[in-house]
Order: C-alpha cells, then structure tokens, then sequence
C-alpha cells in the first residue's frame, strides 16, 4: 500500500470510458487508481509501482485480462486481481486458467459502483484472513 494508505489500482480496460469511469469512481471512493487502455503498459508500469489490485476487462487485444492477471499474480503474488466481462466465451477462458491454477474472481460487464467496490472489500477481507 502507498505511504498515502489508499490502496493502488491498476484499472485496465481497452475502452476509454469504461477505465476511467472505474478510475473515477475508484479516486473517489479513496483509492488510488490509475487507468490504463493497454494491458502492456500496466505491465510496464507495475515494474516502479507494484498495485494492491489490478482490475481488468477480460477481453482485450494484445492480452487478456486473465493472462495480465497470471503475470500480475507471478511478478506480485500479493496483488489482488478482479476481472470483469461482457462477454460468453470469458467463462471457458476463466476455466482454462482454473485448471492451471489461477482463480480470479469475476463481475459482470456492466458493473454497477455499489458491485464493484463491494467486491474490491470482499476480495481484500478474504485475503486478508487467509493470509495471502
């Protein structure tokens, strides 16, 4: 956690207005949120500042959000991932990365702002119990 206390999140959407719609409901609720439209560049920003969350679309090009996840997840075993999806073929994706041992935890696309920080509580109090 930054030395400000908010929690850091790396929002990662490829439309612009859903990641900063979620960044600005994010600031507002207190954290600290920083929007990207580019799942490489959060991968290159979390070399300097490693995220408390990332949060991210599923579907995206360039890479997806479940495989930002597992590299997330691999260089920052702490951060704690949530993605999101409008789409079907998420669940089958979500399934492949179960079988390898990644389980992330999902919203619906549309998220409304009450669902989502209530997940970003649930996730940070669940790990938080369990220690990891």
């Amino acid at each position: 956690m930054p030395a400000n206390g908010k929690p850091r999140i790396f929002v990662v959407d490829d439309e612009p207005t859903i990641a900063s719609t979620l960044g600005m409901i994010l600031n507002s609720s207190g954290f600290s949120a920083t929007v990207f439209t580019d799942p490489l560049e959060a991968l290159r920003a979390a070399e300097t500042q490693c995220p408390d969350f990332l949060i991210s679309d599923v579907m995206m090009p360039k890479l997806n959000g479940i495989d930002l996840g597992v590299q997330f997840k691999a260089i920052f075993p702490s951060c704690r991932i949530l993605l999101f999806s409008g789409q079907a073929t998420t669940s089958d994706l979500l399934e492949t990365a179960r079988k390898n041992g990644h389980n992330f935890n999902l919203l619906t696309k549309p998220v409304h702002p009450s669902d989502l920080l209530a997940a970003i509580e649930a996730i940070d109090t669940l790990e938080a119990v369990d220690g990891k």
